[in-house]
């Protein structure tokens, strides 16, 4: 099986760590990078963190057969499994590691919670096709997250950091200003636009040339483009954030260790409850992708919007994907094991299907 695969498949978590090595050290190394990568801004994201992305999801979202969307929508389980995941479960879950691990950090628990309200729309479309989820359960989540993040995101902020503290006797919370269209623009940036690029490469594609063709050829030659996306993503955000990291590596490490508790419950509770119960592998890794991912996209231009750009809040919200990248991108190969459980042996390492 791994002779079947490209190098970059077989090497990817070699190639990450170069990646994370490499930004760190650039953002060490070279004098005023970190302000010439945030000098231009997209939606309160640096606009190479919005390409990387861009490029990072476009590749996956073509391959999405948008004419098979229908069977998701009716699988019940995945869909109400998915909502309580997502807006119950992960929230209240982040809230409690939060208030339970940083108790004497105000702004760090409180970015903290911000990254726990901001349900994944994009990173987790990379992780789930490289653990062979369901691509096309996958698109519909995603779009049922985004919709909740539209609607939802700032009530539960006023919830989780202003009314739900006082209830439980934690004293003051924190306030959190945002409109429902500072979510939107986010939502149509960052997911509207590959999706759109996506339905219509395969749309057009299928019509002129046929799906086989556009299967067989188109798709093999973008699809690496999704990670060599995930590669410069990572390299600007760990460039961005290498001074933060070699200047306070103690707090980096209180707000990391909250986020790795919350990553691994996350991903391995909804992993075993997709089992319980019955989902297929594909679509339980699916599950467990998006209920574990977070939109560090928004979590990060939240915290800098209302927080400020030099903030606690929003050091955690950075400190958010350095941690979720390597642990999922680990979580791949665990999810890859675990088909046993469903009957079906487990895989050697990753392949774009």
């Amino acid at each position: 099986m791994i002779g079947a695969l490209s190098t970059l498949d077989r090497f990817l978590p070699v190639w990450i760590g170069v990646a994370m090595a490499a930004g760190l050290l650039l953002g060490r190394a070279v004098p005023g990078l970190n302000a010439a990568l945030e000098a231009v801004k997209v939606a309160g994201i640096s606009l190479p963190i919005a390409l990387g992305l861009l490029l990072m999801m476009y590749p996956v979202l073509a391959k999405v057969r948008y004419d098979r969307l229908g069977a998701v929508t009716g699988d019940r389980r995945l869909l109400l499994s998915s909502l309580l995941l997502n807006w119950v479960v992960g929230p209240a879950l982040m809230f409690a590691l939060a208030w339970t691990l940083l108790p004497d950090l105000p702004a760090y628990r409180t970015g903290l919670i911000i990254v726990g309200l901001a349900r994944c729309i994009a990173m987790v479309l990379i992780w789930n096709d490289l653990a062979c989820g369901d691509r096309e359960a996958a698109a519909v989540l995603v779009a049922i997250n985004s919709v909740f993040q539209v609607v939802a995101f700032a009530a539960l902020g006023w919830f989780y950091l202003q009314i739900l503290p006082g209830w439980l006797g934690l004293g003051e919370g924190a306030a959190l200003q945002i409109s429902a269209w500072d979510i939107a623009q986010s939502v149509l940036i960052f997911l509207g636009v590959p999706l759109a690029a996506g339905y219509v490469s395969r749309k057009l594609g299928e019509r002129s040339k046929g799906r086989q063709w556009y299967e067989e050829r188109f798709l093999p030659k973008v699809g690496p483009v999704a990670l060599y996306g995930l590669l410069f993503t990572i390299v600007v955000l760990f460039a961005l954030q290498g001074h933060t990291i070699g200047e306070r590596p103690g707090d980096v490490a209180r707000i990391a260790l909250p986020l790795l508790v919350y990553f691994a419950v996350m991903w391995g509770g909804s992993f075993l409850f997709g089992r319980a119960i019955g989902l297929p592998y594909d679509r339980t890794a699916t599950l467990a992708f998006t209920a574990a991912g977070n939109n560090f996209e928004l979590a990060i231009a939240v915290a800098i919007g209302v927080f400020g750009v030099t903030s606690g809040q929003a050091l955690a919200g950075v400190v958010g994907p350095l941690i979720e990248v390597p642990v999922l991108v680990a979580l791949v190969y665990v999810s890859l094991a675990g088909r046993r459980l469903f009957g079906a042996p487990p895989l050697e390492g990753t392949a774009h299907r």
